[in-house]
């Protein structure tokens, strides 16, 4: 049975708790996805938003709390950033100056402090940034140990529509999967779970706790999300953004094309954030009711049992037949053979 507590303000908890308890006897995680939104071009106010739900979900006893896609830096929903094909507009580059600005170095001081967080509470922590390189912009998640350690990011490795002309694309070299001592955990963002073959990349490294942050929110997203759960023999924890009208700035300042009907109330993205075991059975959510805490304990000899029906890179693989490459070295545009030939191309 699923219980959901209505929110409360003030000092009571910030979000509702949704909790699916398991059988007590077996080794169990208790895990977390938030589906909050974000607080748009504000990344401190999302930084302190960030730490009062961590804060909440670990006093319910989580140990892994996983956060939407783009939860620090924002998903900017509904924006064209005035792109039409052969033209951009200035009002659209003022408005990618701006989304630039809420992004966040890696590392960097807003990495440091997500560090600390995970540190201070005590918990493995998986978050949704908008990551800053340069002046190109990655969809990113970042992995951070219950010590209080960074252990790394994955980037998209393919935006979707639109968002490529605002995000830069990942290579092989950020596909990890870490092994922790509640299970062997990576991530992959939104459309990229649709990609098989990036998919069997994270089944290669063995993940166990697949975590799928997300800004889909149609119904038919669950079925992608029991699928993978069933085909890896994984825990599956997919986080969406909650977000109404007024979770963005208004208008003149910002735009949802094509939307001119939109009421502040008017939800924009209707969460569907869910926890799915190795079987496909659903242990918490969806929920598309608002902002929420989603919570079960995940039952690790689970993995085991559903591997025994299907390996899917093991006992159920032909790799006589069917193979895959990773290619998963670091890509740049430009490399310096040694500092010498720098050196000498500096002085010509």
């Amino acid at each position: 049975m699923e219980l959901v507590v209505p929110a409360t303000v003030n000092d009571g908890p910030l979000f509702a708790e949704v909790d699916m308890g398991a059988d007590s006897s077996a080794l169990t995680v208790r895990a977390t996805v938030v589906q909050a939104s974000t607080v748009f071009y504000d990344t401190p106010a999302t930084l302190d938003k960030a730490e009062r739900l961590l804060a909440e979900a670990t006093s319910f006893g989580s140990q892994l709390v996983v956060f939407p896609e783009a939860f620090i830096g924002g998903y900017p929903r509904g924006s064209t950033f005035g792109v039409t094909i052969g033209s951009r507009t200035a009002k659209g580059k003022e408005e990618f100056r701006k989304y630039h600005a809420a992004a966040i170095d890696v590392p960097g001081p807003e990495v440091d402090r997500l560090a600390a967080m995970a540190g201070k509470y005590k918990v493995y922590l998986v978050m949704g940034v908008i990551e800053r390189d340069g002046y190109t912009l990655y969809c990113t998640v970042l992995f951070f140990d219950s010590q209080g350690h960074y252990l790394g990011k994955h980037r998209k490795v393919m935006p979707t529509s639109l968002e490529r002309i605002i995000w830069g694309f990942g290579d092989g070299s950020t596909i990890p999967v870490y092994e922790t001592p509640i299970g062997k955990i990576g991530a992959a963002i939104c459309w990229e779970n649709r990609m098989p073959l990036l998919r069997t990349a994270l089944y290669g490294k063995g993940i166990e706790i697949y975590c799928a942050p997300t800004a889909d929110s149609r119904d038919i997203w669950q079925a992608s999300m029991t699928h993978i759960a069933l085909e890896g023999g994984c825990f599956v924890l997919s986080a969406n953004q909650f977000c109404r009208r007024k979770d963005y700035p208004p208008s003149p300042e910002y735009e949802f094309s094509g939307a001119d009907d939109l009421t502040p109330d008017s939800v924009v993205c209707a969460g569907g954030s869910v926890i799915i075991s190795p079987s496909g059975k659903v242990l918490a959510g969806p929920n598309y009711d608002g902002e929420a805490l989603i919570s079960a304990d995940l039952d690790l000899g689970e993995i085991a049992r559903a591997k025994f029906d299907f390996d899917v890179v093991g006992h159920y693989s032909r790799p006589e037949v069917l193979s895959l490459v990773v290619r998963d070295n670091p890509t740049k545009p430009v490399t310096f053979s040694s500092a010498s030939v720098k050196n000498e191309d500096f002085q010509k």
